[in-house]
């Protein structure tokens, strides 16, 4: 059996993985206002504000952690078993969270979750330059990276609904159980990689391999630069792509896991609410991802070279992000405050896609899950310092210091790429 365009199916599973990913890690974001007063009804907003942080950030160090382990364990044992390892472990912890009674044992519950979800990242990355020729890498990407943008857009309001018929334990089991769903359809479509794979077509079969930097068959040496980690570290364009997504990648975060505490504090929103107004910024973000990976798309098919075209969408989404991070200092009602949030997200997934496709533009296929798993603990540990500093940035409910800090970082997005990578092409050993 031969089956047309089945990259598109398998980077749709990676898509679909994200929207997962994201409702499970979402369920508690948006539950937290409910859950604090029921566990800590004497505790004022503040110190709620500060509990919810603590065990947000042992997910962030979890997560940041879990992305160099899976980065190693997706470059050791495929696309395939790599995913089912992730998923297949944080759809347990999610329904774990059913049992949790305080702060330890969410924190506990929180770490495993977080480990286990950081897969799905490298683990994409990895996906993306198995699969894709490098014309289409970026959009592949925005695709993936709209399944985080689907994820809140869905989440946020399914969560709230769920809330009118279920405890907010029985929320956590039946969202874990839809990870373990996913496993079904992955394991029976995603059989072996390109070079291998019963159900491609030839034509398709030499358009993802004649795409790509290097050909590799069983009579042919591959001259891929894939570094030891030592020599990976001394490059600086490896230092430009860590750096990037340690400062891009807060500002998600930002967002992620403070909207709904925004609106419930700022604007004295119930979960009902937030259902209404927390969905709308993922708008922007899905928007954005697959503006950028189709700006790129675009762009490298007309003639655009791969540095050219990285940079400058990087540079646009940063250019959106910036003015707009700083209106949301005085947004005014709610509406305008998620809908400059959407703008935010959709510079953020404009750029973000472009910069995740970076370690394959610059290293060989068995670099990129380390160099990935890498920056993206770099970007999980910064992202885990911003937000542990939103309590004491937003005493009293000024959220303004918060974003200012998130302005800075986009400037700092840019400096990074512009300077530590010269031209963004594939690197050859120095040696």
């Amino acid at each position: 059996m031969k089956v047309k365009g089945l990259r598109w199916w398998v980077i749709a599973l990676i898509a679909l993985a994200t929207v997962i990913n994201y409702i499970d890690r979402q369920a508690l974001v948006v539950l937290w206002p409910s859950i604090s007063e029921d566990l800590y009804p004497d505790k004022t907003v503040d110190e709620r504000k500060e509990i919810y942080a603590l065990i947000s950030v042992v997910f962030m160090f979890s997560y940041a952690f879990g992305q160099s382990i899976f980065g190693k364990i997706f470059d050791k044992v495929g696309t395939r078993i790599g995913f089912v390892l992730s998923i297949g472990f944080w759809s347990i912890s999610t329904a774990l969270h059913a049992l949790a009674t305080g702060v330890l044992s969410f924190a506990i519950f929180r770490s495993l979750l977080g480990i286990s979800e950081a897969g799905n990242w490298p683990g994409a990355a990895k996906g993306n330059a198995e699969w894709f020729p490098a014309t289409e890498r970026a959009f592949a990407q925005g695709l993936f990276n709209s399944g985080a943008a689907i994820g809140g857009i869905v989440a946020i309001p399914t969560i709230a609904f769920l809330t009118i018929y279920f405890s907010w334990q029985m929320i956590f089991i039946i969202i874990g159980l839809i990870g373990l769903l996913w496993l079904i359809p992955w394991l029976i479509i995603v059989k072996a990689p390109p070079k291998n794979h019963p159900w491609l077509t030839e034509l398709e079969k030499n358009y993802i391999l004649a795409g790509q930097e290097e050909v590799e068959d069983n009579n042919k040496v591959s001259t891929e630069y894939n570094p030891s980690v030592r020599e990976l570290l001394s490059r600086k364009q490896s230092w430009g792509v860590i750096i990037a997504s340690a400062a891009i990648d807060p500002i998600w975060w930002l967002f992620v896991f403070w909207i709904p505490q925004y609106l419930s504090e700022v604007y004295n929103m119930d979960i009902k609410s937030i259902g209404i107004y927390g969905w709308v910024p993922y708008v922007g973000a899905m928007l954005g991802a697959w503006f950028g990976g189709l700006l790129a798309q675009n762009r490298l098919k007309a003639g655009w070279n791969v540095d050219k075209t990285r940079k400058i969408v990087i540079t646009l989404g940063c250019v959106i992000m910036l003015p707009s991070l700083l209106a949301l200092s005085n947004p005014g009602s709610p509406m305008a405050a998620v809908l400059i949030m959407a703008a935010v997200l959709f510079g953020f997934q404009t750029a973000i896609g472009n910069v995740q496709t970076l370690p394959s533009d610059l290293f060989g296929k068995k670099t990129v899950g380390t160099l990935s798993g890498f920056s993206g603990t770099a970007a999980k540990l910064t992202g885990a310092g911003l937000i542990a500093l939103v309590p004491i940035l937003t005493v009293g409910g000024n959220y303004a210091p918060a974003f200012i800090i998130g302005a800075i970082l986009a400037a700092i997005v840019l400096a990074s790429v512009w300077i530590l990578i010269p031209k963004i092409e594939t690197l050859k050993s120095e040696k």
